[in-house]
């Protein structure tokens, strides 16, 4: 099942063994090499790290009144895990990067994006256009098999654009008038 990231903030974390609000997520930890959210930044009075982790590996279902944990132990700090806090020092954050096309063609925007509610690998961008194009095109829609890169400046997407070809260079070519009548004898011949 398909959720939209931006649902996904602000949302509790339930604890299994207490039943009640431990923490609520504020913004995800996600790793650009392939798309996927390892972890989440929470915020809640009951913390003792600031800030504190909940590894996606620790979540046990998504439910309809929040992410479910075992207990509170699950939280971690920032600098627990080595590759989540490689992840968040680089500070990459998907919503707002510019899209770009392969020939270059700004695109838009990252608005939000759809993941996969099982693995938590981001499937989908919701990229909103410019202010033109946002006059005569609805938002687009990417699938992650579209992307190229993801850079620091942007992502590239495949185009779906012919590139151009190059200009070949003007051919002399001599051209038979098809409506002249072809004659066997040369033009200045006089008949005798």
């Amino acid at each position: 099942m398909l959720l939209l990231g931006s649902r996904l903030i602000g949302v509790s974390i339930m604890g299994l063994q207490t039943g009640t609000k431990l923490a609520q997520t504020a913004f995800p930890i996600i790793d650009p090499a392939n798309l996927k959210i390892v972890a989440y930044i929470v915020e809640g009075p009951l913390l003792t790290e600031k800030p504190s982790v909940i590894r996606i590996a620790e979540v046990r279902e998504l439910s309809d009144i929040g992410m479910i944990i075992d207990s509170s132990d699950e939280f971690i700090g920032i600098d627990d895990v080595i590759n989540i806090n490689k992840l968040y020092n680089l500070g990459f954050n998907l919503v707002g990067m510019p899209v770009v096309d392969e020939l270059n063609h700004k695109l838009g925007k990252v608005e939000d994006y759809s993941l996969e509610a099982s693995s938590f690998v981001i499937q989908q961008l919701h990229v909103k256009r410019g202010l033109v194009k946002s006059l005569t095109d609805t938002s687009l829609l990417i699938h992650r098999s579209q992307i190229v890169e993801i850079n620091d400046r942007c992502i590239i997407v495949r185009t779906t654009a012919k590139k151009p070809e190059p200009i070949m260079q003007n051919e002399h070519r001599a051209f038979v008038n098809p409506f002249k009548p072809q004659s066997t004898q040369p033009e200045n011949s006089f008949i005798s």
